[in-house]
């Protein structure tokens, strides 16, 4: 338990907000949401300057695409815009596509497990209504191989997650009418559950409101192959942060100011091929669908003591209808090619056995790439320490997250859990 990671705190920003219709950005993002973690985990300026100057304090930036979107790079040092306690302290950006989150993440709790770090600050933040759609998915475009698999291509990842789609038909017991019905169930249940989220992009929204016929209307029901609007995660600017701390520390800080921490309890991060089509080959390794995938979540699992029996919440990377609904197996929900199960008989619903995405998820929580897997983890502490307001679900003690960057190509699952669990 020594060596062990803890959760002290968090914030993130309103998912709804258009900072770039503001004329704002990434520095303006920033100097709302870190003060707000900051107070959330009872960490104030002096005690910043204490570990700043003891060098027991790090910076941990994910952000994704910030020099196309908005012209800024060098994301780890930007909090010095924040305020002056943070000159001096050591950061860095870390990138894995929209697995930058948790790719920052794992990498504060490997300085913390090692004993350099007492506190590490985790912040993920992306811009990107800053340029028309078509461009933003250009960008976007970036997280694949660009000069094989975007060539041509106006929306290259609705096309490959509708790919995905298809070879779910291909190689799953289950005909279209079927898949797609479920496919629009994941997609109800996701924006049902934003509703009662305060920080989610679509909390107005209606699935079938007036906005998704015009967008619908504009570039055609489908955006490559079977993928609908319906089935893809909005465009977000937004904001989240982290704070993270040596089992030590957190105990000493939690007597000190009676905040409740969490427990980083697993870790798994395994890589697949960057290419989509060996992704898809069954003979590529002799083995079902997302094979490391199926192993990160494993690998948390494992590190965490728990099985997938243990859960009573998870958080997973649902960029597309069809991403959450592969996941499913993947978790151990169901076995692979009847995912539909779990869906059709409402066992992810927010009041179900297994709550999938309560915070909205990507669809109706918001997608600002490089800060989902912070804001992912975030859900999670609130979850296991019951801060979760009206989307929280009783008694919640072990829940897990799953964000991926690409086409299912760095996969990154974590367990967070309540202390004492």
């Amino acid at each position: 338990m020594a060596n062990g990671v803890m959760i002290i705190g968090g914030a993130q920003t309103d998912f709804a907000r258009n900072w770039s219709r503001d004329g704002q950005g990434i520095i303006e993002i920033l100097q709302q949401v870190v003060p707000v973690a900051l107070g959330d985990a009872r960490v104030d300026d002096a005690e910043l300057g204490r570990l700043r100057d003891a060098g027991r304090i790090g910076i941990f930036a994910a952000n994704f695409n910030g020099q196309q979107y908005c012209r800024q790079g060098h994301t780890g040092a930007l909090l010095s815009e924040v305020s002056p306690v943070f000159e001096g302290m050591p950061g860095a950006r870390y990138e894995a596509a929209c697995a930058s989150g948790s790719v920052a993440i794992d990498a504060a709790g490997t300085k913390i497990r090692a004993g350099d770090l007492d506190v590490a600050v985790v912040v993920g933040v992306e811009v990107m209504r800053t340029v028309d759609p078509r461009t933003i998915n250009d960008y976007l475009a970036t997280c694949s191989l660009y000069a094989e698999e975007a060539k041509d291509e106006e929306f290259l990842f609705p096309r490959m997650f509708g790919s995905i789609t298809d070879h779910v038909l291909a190689t799953s017991d289950i005909d279209e009418a079927r898949l797609m019905a479920a496919l629009d169930r994941v997609a109800e249940i996701n924006y049902a559950n934003a509703r009662r989220n305060p920080n989610a992009q679509a909390r107005r929204w209606e699935l079938d409101s007036q906005a998704m016929q015009q967008r619908e209307a504009s570039y055609g029901p489908q955006l490559g192959g079977r993928t609908r609007f319906r089935d893809c995660s909005p465009v977000t600017d937004g904001g989240a942060v982290l704070l993270l701390a040596s089992a030590d520390y957190a105990q000493e800080h939690a007597t000190r100011t009676g905040r409740p921490v969490a427990r980083l309890a697993g870790w798994g991060h395994r890589e697949a091929p960057l290419r989509l089509a060996a992704k898809l080959d069954p003979q590529s390794r002799g083995e079902a669908f997302l094979p490391w995938t199926r192993c990160a979540i494993q690998d948390a699992y494992a590190r965490a003591g728990i099985s997938a029996e243990d859960l009573d919440v998870i958080e997973l990377h649902d960029c597309f209808t069809i991403s959450e609904y592969v996941m499913l197996s993947a978790f151990g929900l169901t076995e692979p090619g009847r995912e539909y199960e779990a869906i059709e008989q409402g066992r992810i619903t927010s009041d179900g056995p297994m709550p999938v995405n309560p915070s909205g998820g990507l669809l109706g929580a918001g997608h600002p790439v490089g800060a989902s897997g912070v804001r992912m983890a975030y859900d999670l502490f609130k979850q296991v320490t019951g801060q979760a307001g009206d989307y929280q679900v009783p008694g919640a003690r072990h829940g897990a997250m799953l964000n991926i960057g690409g086409s299912f190509t760095t996969n990154v699952a974590l367990v967070v859990g309540a202390v004492g669990s």
